[in-house]
């Protein structure tokens, strides 16, 4: 097992790595999903549904920032499972968070045209073909590629180029929230929640239909492991690093759940479900026109989802890009897709790669890719399990193990992650659940694992005894001494 130090360009500090990891959590689902989640729950109920997804994560949140503190190298969930499970636990693990990122990256580049679309009806021109019912027009897909090819690019110039983008977004992201949140306080009704705080004609009813947003919540927090994906790029004291994971959690609940109070502060049940039902369908949106009694504030608001959707597309490519770097290190896969530029140090075979996959994806349209998404979410909770799993192993394999970020009630933490990120991945397994997954996505996910056992068996046979052969890079971030300690850091 070689030891080296990163070629990466340590160029991400603490700011960047938390607008990369709230980015990715902050996609287009506030803007088009926040009625279907109050209708399923009431305002409060799917307020509280989002605080209990919440706590699910950030129990998987602890578990990671303790890692990713321990073993600050790219790919983060493989360097993990690889030092609790060995070669194979390894390869499942980084093989399902590829999936996971590769599905999301696939379906924002449908969702970004698709809402241009909503914005300007006429922008649909020259009509090329559907699949399952969606239509493909010629500006559509033009747009599409476009917009694959200039994100790739950005991310290959360089990560610090990319999350230059990622904070201008996020901002915008940010105060468009935050003005719908003020203006919703300022000229929203406490009528407009009477007979929705909570659905259900009995207590056992509005217990169920809150959790059934709970459980659907976490599944919009994916993204803030992309924080240990770029851990070689980061400039920043490891402790600090754990922290920001963390609070990007906090900030991703505090986001989703302040929205949805907002929503249902200003349009009562019968608006809400009426806007459900219109034409564009954007509660979100149509609520911000209410707010400033203004149709256009509803297409600013719009312009935050379109943010949305590019924070999360690039989070996510700067993710599976890293993780396939990995597993290219480690000849898990061909070793091509370890390579990084010589000027701007990214792993351009792998962004390449990620690009040309997503540019084929959208020619089958937005129908084909819900699938891709769905199955894809599968893999990244199959990958949180993993790594809730890892956290207890290391604790009681390797306890000497220097943790920067320590978390105290490491127990509890660790069995509270597995419980949970196990429920998660039961919801996708157990037919009726409601997160099930349809038999096109399960046909996805076992293709997906064809092609990783093809992958595997491939570069075991080619590469003999260098296959999984790790190699372990040299720390360069010093640890300043006098730092406080962080948050559930008391030793056991």
């Amino acid at each position: 097992m070689a030891r080296k130090t990163s070629e990466f360009n340590k160029v991400l500090n603490l700011w960047d790595i938390l607008v990369l990891a709230f980015g990715a959590m902050i996609g287009w689902a506030w803007v088009v999903s926040t009625g279907d989640w109050i209708m399923q729950g009431g305002v409060a109920g799917a307020m509280l549904g989002f605080v209990i997804g919440g706590i699910t994560i950030f129990f998987v949140g602890l578990t990671y920032a303790e890692l990713t503190t321990a073993m600050p190298q790219s790919g983060g969930e493989h360097v993990f499972s690889y030092r609790a499970f060995g070669k194979i636990g390894s390869f499942i693990c980084t093989w399902a968070i590829i999936f996971g990122y590769t599905g999301v990256v696939c379906f924002e580049a449908c969702a970004l045209p698709t809402i241009f679309a909503y914005l300007y009806p006429d922008f649909l021109q020259y009509y090329l073909y559907s699949v399952g019912g969606f239509d493909i027009y010629a500006t559509w897909l033009l747009l599409a590629l476009v917009f694959v090819a200039a994100i790739t690019y950005i991310n290959i110039v360089g990560t610090k180029t990319a999350a230059v983008l990622q904070t201008v977004l996020t901002l915008i992201i940010g105060a468009i929230g935050i003005l719908l949140i003020v203006a919703s306080v300022l000229t929203g009704s406490a009528a407009n929640l009477e007979g929705h705080l909570f659905l259900g004609s009995t207590p056992t009813e509005t217990v169920k239909n809150t959790l059934a947003v709970a459980v659907m919540t976490p599944f919009f927090f994916i993204g803030f492991n992309v924080i240990p994906q770029a851990a070689e790029e980061i400039a920043a004291s490891l402790k600090n690093i754990g922290r920001i994971l963390v609070l990007s959690i906090v900030l991703a609940v505090a986001f989703y759940s302040f929205v949805i109070g907002a929503v249902g502060y200003l349009m009562d049940s019968r608006a809400i479900f009426s806007s459900m039902n219109s034409v564009g369908g954007l509660v979100t949106a149509d609520a911000m026109a209410i707010a400033f009694n203004s149709a256009m504030m509803a297409k600013v608001l719009i312009v935050g989802g379109i943010c949305g959707i590019v924070t999360s597309w690039n989070s996510f490519l700067i993710g599976g890009s890293r993780a396939m770097y990995s597993m290219a290190c480690a000849h898990m896969i061909p070793p091509a897709f370890a390579r990084l530029h010589p000027v701007y140090k990214t792993p351009v075979n792998a962004l390449v790669l990620m690009g040309i996959v997503t540019m084929l994806a959208v020619f089958f349209g937005k129908k084909m890719l819900l699938w891709v998404v769905n199955a894809g979410n599968f893999g990244c909770v199959l990958a949180y399990f993993i790594v809730s799993v890892s956290f207890l192993v290391l604790r009681m394999k390797e306890p000497d193990m220097e943790r920067p970020y320590k978390v105290g009630p490491y127990r509890v933490v660790g069995i509270m992650a597995i419980l949970l990120s196990g429920f998660m991945l039961l919801m996708y397994i157990i037919p009726g659940s409601g997160s099930d997954l349809v038999l096109q996505e399960w046909t996805m996910v076992l293709g997906w694992s064809v092609l990783g056992a093809a992958f595997g068996a491939y570069c075991k046979w080619r590469y003999k005894d260098k296959f999984a052969d790790h190699i372990y890079f040299v720390k360069t971030i010093e640890e300043p001494q006098d730092e406080p300690r962080a948050v559930f850091s008391a030793e056991d």
